[in-house]
């Protein structure tokens, strides 16, 4: 080997050394910069003849793509359920704990408690005075969780157009991003840097959707949501959200969006092409698609729960319940006078094992009505508006298909009442529920709690349904405030010592059963409410309860998934001082070599020349 060629190789050792250098202090002084990828240097043999000698080729960067969609994955996983916990922990905290001072059961349990008393003692002012006490703080909680519950869902909907404009932000700067990679012009650090940012960027729109990356061989990045949606390719799509403002209790999700009450969240792609991810459902993880799902599912199923509370604590105050005896002369003839019948009142037939419900309605616009009900029975809804209420149910009945076999339905000819003789044998039986008409109508039954401007709660069907949001608006009847003598004089002789009044209410309240119509979605556990208010107020604080102890575990189990993934992650990518030190020495080693073999290659030549 000539000195030409030792020179050669010495110079080639020199630059490789110096430029691995300069990667190792580029390391060392981003260590701890997130998102940053170990950097390393390329070394390649070259051979002249006899001759070889290395040199540095290219920068490369810590990178597994692998690893990469894993860590994807679980940071969409991560943001979809951190969003639900801290939503559910807050709503939990607005439910208090079963047995606090405020809470349903507590305030619920104090009203029994009081009617009992008030049953007992009913000609003491303090007693009455103290039922509509207790009264008020229970629908001023149903009112104030109401209100949680809807402020909850209008952050949500808040939140979601905030994420949406970061998010198409974040799109763009990606697929500028992209070009500038593409840029063959610049240096090979700066390549890796703009790589280190493309990795941050897909990180942060993860956190938001879900999100499925190619990696290209050219170092850029396509995204597509898991349900194939694409985001970003040469140009990014433009996510957008159409909110509606403030929610309310009536403002719903609907997947046709002139129906729904809703913010809408749809796609357009560069080709103009528009998508309705929500109508659709595509988005499955992700932060927006944590917060569409408390929008649109698990506060909803809360509001449902609390309405189901105020509408049975309204019914059992307030329905008079009738059941119609065999007259002695006809003991086969059965009569019931449904005067007073309010739209969502009803009557239930039995007959031969057949159960029909007959509901009455306000509008032909509530027709017809879902059949069977949750309890299993049939359901047919009757129009009595600008009708007597006995013959449009009698006319119902016998235009039933299939009818109810066995019985004979008209109006009774001296009363007018609703009339049904059965064929003998046939099991028979029919109940009316019917909304006291008055406060002092002479039955038991009270309307204590009220809807706005002091309507009695019937249940009607009609529009939106009248349980919807009730237990925000629910009240105490203004009435029994001016005159809580009301609370027992159900006639205006009856005594202040009579008891029959509050017996009646007290005993309503421990006997008459509800069943919700709504359960709640499957992924919070397929719960429909059912049984006296008590157990309605139980079971939706269990509910509850289990909703969020489910969250705050699965988001325990994504961090932790996820944090065992960025452990990896920091020890592929990582920066580790020590190696980059003892890598430091090497190089200075080497290239203080090299180094002497220059000096040595000078040192001959100046001799050659000297001679």
């Amino acid at each position: 080997m000539g000195l030409s060629s030792t020179l050669s190789n010495a110079l080639g050792g020199m630059n490789s050394s110096q430029r691995g250098i300069d990667v190792v202090s580029r390391n060392i002084a981003n260590q701890g910069m997130p998102g940053y990828h170990r950097q390393s240097i390329v070394i390649e043999e070259t051979a002249f003849g006899t001759s070889s000698q290395v040199r540095s080729s290219t920068l490369s960067r810590a990178f597994n793509e692998a690893l990469e969609k894993q860590h994807l994955v679980a940071v969409s996983s991560a943001g979809y359920h951190q969003v639900r916990s801290n939503f559910l922990d807050r709503l939990q905290m607005h439910l208090g704990k079963p047995g606090d001072a405020n809470s349903l059961d507590t305030l619920y349990a104090g009203f029994e408690n009081a009617l009992q008393a008030l049953a007992t003692n009913p000609n003491d002012v303090t007693t009455r005075a103290g039922v509509l006490n207790v009264a008020q703080q229970l629908v001023e909680q149903l009112n104030t969780l109401t209100g949680a519950v809807q402020e909850m869902r209008s952050e949500a909907e808040a939140q979601i157009s905030n994420s949406v404009s970061e998010l198409n932000r974040q799109l763009t700067s990606l697929a500028d991003i992209n070009v500038r990679i593409l840029d063959q012009s610049q240096d090979q650090q700066a390549r890796l840097a703009l790589m280190d940012e493309r990795d941050r960027l897909v990180a942060s729109i993860s956190e938001k959707i879900d999100v499925k990356a190619s990696y290209r061989a050219d170092g850029t990045v396509a995204l597509m949501t898991e349900s194939g949606v694409g985001i970003l390719d040469v140009e990014p799509s433009l996510f957008e959200f159409r909110s509606s403002g403030g929610l309310n209790s009536t403002s719903l999700f609907d997947s046709d969006p002139a129906e729904s009450g809703v913010g809408q969240l749809t796609l357009r792609t560069p080709s103009g092409l528009e998508i309705d991810l929500t109508g659709q459902k595509l988005l499955s993880s992700g932060s927006i698609a944590g917060l569409l799902e408390l929008r649109d599912n698990t506060l909803v199923n809360m509001q449902d729960q609390l309405d189901e509370i105020a509408a049975a604590l309204a019914q059992a105050m307030n329905t008079v319940t009738t059941t119609a005896t065999a007259t002695e002369a006809e003991p086969d003839r059965f009569a019931l006078d449904l005067e007073g019948m309010a739209p969502g009142n009803s009557v239930l037939i039995t007959a031969g094992g057949e159960r029909v419900r007959m509901v009455a309605v306000g509008e032909d616009a509530s027709l017809p009505l879902t059949s069977p009900n949750a309890s299993g029975e049939r359901v047919v809804g009757v129009n009595i508006s600008g009708t007597d209420a006995n013959q449009a149910v009698a006319d119902a009945l016998n235009g039933m298909s299939p009818p109810l076999a066995g019985l004979t339905i008209g109006l009774d000819v001296i009363s007018g009442n609703l009339s049904v003789t059965r064929t003998p044998g046939i099991s028979f039986s029919m109940t009316s529920q019917i909304t006291a008409s008055g406060n002092q109508d002479g039955s038991g039954a009270l309307n204590l709690f009220v809807d706005t401007r002091g309507a009695a709660f019937t249940n009607s069907p009609d529009g939106d349904g009248q349980k919807l949001g009730f237990a925000g608006r629910i009240a105490v009847n203004p009435a029994l405030i001016a005159d809580p003598t009301l609370l027992v004089k159900f006639e205006a002789g009856t005594s202040l010592g009579d008891a029959t009044r509050p017996q009646a209410l007290l005993d309503s309240l421990k006997s008459m059963e509800f069943v919700s119509e709504k359960m709640t979605a499957l992924s919070d556990g397929g719960v429909r409410l059912s049984g006296q208010v008590t157990d309605l107020i139980g079971q939706m604080i269990n509910h509850q309860g289990n909703v969020v102890a489910k969250a705050e575990s699965e988001n325990s189990s994504v961090s932790y998934t996820l944090q065992s993934i960025t452990t990896r992650m920091t020890a592929e990518y990582g920066v580790n001082v020590d190696e980059e030190m003892a890598r430091l020495m090497q190089l200075q080693n080497a290239y203080s070599a090299s180094a002497r073999v220059v000096s040595t290659v000078q040192e001959l030549i100046d001799a050659l020349l000297a001679m």
